[in-house]
């Protein structure tokens, strides 16, 4: 017999259960005097569920849509104040769900609006030690799931944990002939507020966009292919630089808020804004490659997650998805349709994959100015807002493997994922037509 205790938590926390081959099961759920819990199941345990509150007539069952790797949403909450306790008991029917050696059901219970408690009893039908019971006070939903991956990762021999990235030297700045016209934004080193400017392209502001995004995709495309193990981010930096500069470009991020480098690379736990520097790439590497050109006055902005070398199934397949999810966010744009659907529709693709969408960094307006309005939020949001024909925005999602919480390295610029799970992004520069979007840094 193997038991896990839970006992109250406070709001907002969420914990997990999942049992595989030759278990019975249990769960105690008890509802507070807020009323409410949120469950996540798999159809056939929603199912098993609704059917044990059936007859309860203080006991309401919201089972909604199938949001995410198959799992069903459920509130169940009572009509009482004084909160309910109810056991759903270890039935053949729920044990042999969960038990099944063929069956990958999964339960989470969440309680956004209320504290709970919860019992999870794993007994051992069999002899072969199959068990797996995991339950653990976690915050939120995404780190559940983060749980989870982690679970399933460690179970494959194709992955590893990389070693955690470590800042290599940072060369000088380097120069930009003086013919080369400069972003005003040069003049300080304060990291400039994002413009409240609302930019619709007429005919010849729609023809500068392309030509300074057409620069910018030729500039990442080339760049991806410089990675390979042992390259350092700051040789891929200087062909950056070279490059730009020989077009009769700038490159914008070089003293942007204080920048020193002319691109942004960002390794594995790196979410963004990544600094060039002496470190080496190394075999199973993942980069973000972010660029962006001043050109006639007008910013060209994409970037991509290149793979070095042999790189692990789940790192390909997160670097994968996240392509997916920021060509699902175009999908939806065009003259007219809400703002609010492009983070609807990302979120809806990571959650079949069960990866983080990250809510700190967002797309944004570009043109003549660098970050300007509208801001794109990647994760489900009620913005209000609509597009509108002759607009150009970034779209640039970033997915992570685990949590979607965020440190910032002292140099004020380096971002990692606080669990040190690897993350991955993706960026193109849109114009928004009556009839869709263009993609304007598609090379």
């Amino acid at each position: 017999m193997l038991e896990n205790n839970i006992e109250e938590l406070p709001n907002g926390n969420l914990t997990m259960g999942k049992i595989t081959s030759g278990f019975e099961f249990s769960c105690g759920i008890i509802l507070s005097q807020d009323r409410r819990v949120t469950c996540w199941g798999s159809n056939s345990v929603v199912e098993i569920i609704e059917r044990e509150f059936r007859n309860m007539p203080t006991v309401n069952i919201e089972a909604g849509e199938t949001m995410f790797l198959g799992l069903t949403q459920m509130v169940i909450s009572v009509s009482h104040s004084h909160g309910l306790s109810s056991q759903l008991s270890s039935s053949s029917l729920l044990a042999q769900q969960l038990s099944s050696s063929s069956s990958k059901s999964t339960l989470f219970v969440g309680f956004p609006f209320t504290s709970y408690a919860s019992t999870l009893h794993g007994k051992q039908c069999r002899s072969q030690p199959d068990l797996v019971v995991y339950s653990k006070r976690v915050s939120g939903l995404e780190e559940a799931l983060r749980i989870r991956r982690e679970c399933e990762l460690q179970g494959t021999t194709k992955f590893r944990r990389r070693p955690p990235l470590r800042r290599g030297k940072v060369s000088p700045r380097l120069p930009v002939p003086d013919h080369i016209p400069k972003p005003p934004y040069l003049s300080s080193n304060i990291l400039p507020e994002i413009s409240s400017e609302h930019q619709i392209h007429d005919a010849e502001g729609i023809a500068q966009m392309r030509a300074a995004c057409e620069l910018a995709a030729r500039v990442l495309d080339y760049a991806g292919t410089l990675v390979r193990p042992s390259v350092t981010t700051d040789q891929i930096d200087k062909v950056v630089h070279e490059m730009i500069t020989e077009a009769g470009a700038y490159p914008s991020p070089l003293g942007y808020g204080g920048f020193p480098k002319s691109v942004c690379t960002s390794v594995n736990e790196c979410m963004c804004h990544g600094i060039p520097d002496s470190r080496q790439l190394q075999d199973g590497d993942i980069i973000n490659i972010d660029v962006t050109v001043y050109l006639n006055g007008y910013h060209g902005d994409t970037s991509k997650t290149f793979l070095c070398g042999d790189v692990s199934g789940p790192l390909q397949r997160l670097v994968t998805v996240t392509e997916e999810c920021m060509e699902k966010g175009i999908a939806v744009c065009k003259d007219g349709a809400s703002f609010k659907k492009i983070g609807k529709r990302i979120s809806e693709h990571a959650e079949k994959y069960g990866y983080g969408v990250v809510e700190r960094f967002v797309g944004h307006g570009v043109g003549t100015v660098y970050h300007s309005q509208p801001i794109i939020l990647h994760h489900r949001n009620e913005s209000p807002g609509v597009m509108v024909e002759g607009q150009t925005f970034t779209i640039e999602p970033i997915l992570t493997l685990g949590g979607i919480e965020c440190n910032t390295w002292p140099d004020n610029w380096t971002t990692v994922t606080s669990d040190g799970s690897p993350a991955a992004q993706f960026e193109h520069t849109i114009l928004i037509t009556r009839t869709g979007a263009e993609i304007l840094t598609k090379c």
